[in-house]
């Protein structure tokens, strides 16, 4: 069975800081692309960032140089370091495992997600 189970969300005052962490079971975990999506009241989801298997990453224009991603395959687990947040950030944050089978099918599952408030 899979799971991903966020953590690290919270209230935070605008210009401050939260490191979400993605512990995820039941996958090669080394194997999958990671991902961080959230979305707003009212608004579709979106791709924040996200880190391949060989750790290459790419992120949202919105939040580049502000949101880190990175993961520790020894721990099973994928980081979203967010500085310097703005109330534009406020959404629910999901995090996303998938992988592309050699059978060209895809693997792709969520977590429940995490909700980050950004307000003072």
């Amino acid at each position: 069975q899979v799971q991903l189970v966020e953590s690290g969300g919270g209230l935070v005052q605008p210009g401050g800081s939260l490191r979400l962490s993605c512990a995820a079971s039941g996958i090669t975990f080394s194997l999958y692309t990671m991902a961080w999506y959230r979305q707003a009241p009212g608004k579709e989801r979106e791709l924040v960032a996200v880190i391949t298997s060989g750790g290459s990453t790419s992120d949202l224009d919105s939040v580049r140089g502000r949101f880190t991603i990175s993961r520790v395959d020894a721990k099973n687990t994928v980081y979203l370091q967010m500085n310097s947040l703005k109330p534009d950030d406020t959404a629910v944050y999901f995090c996303n495992a998938n992988i592309r089978l050699t059978s060209g099918s895809l693997r792709n599952y969520w977590g429940q997600g995490t909700q980050v408030t950004v307000s003072s």
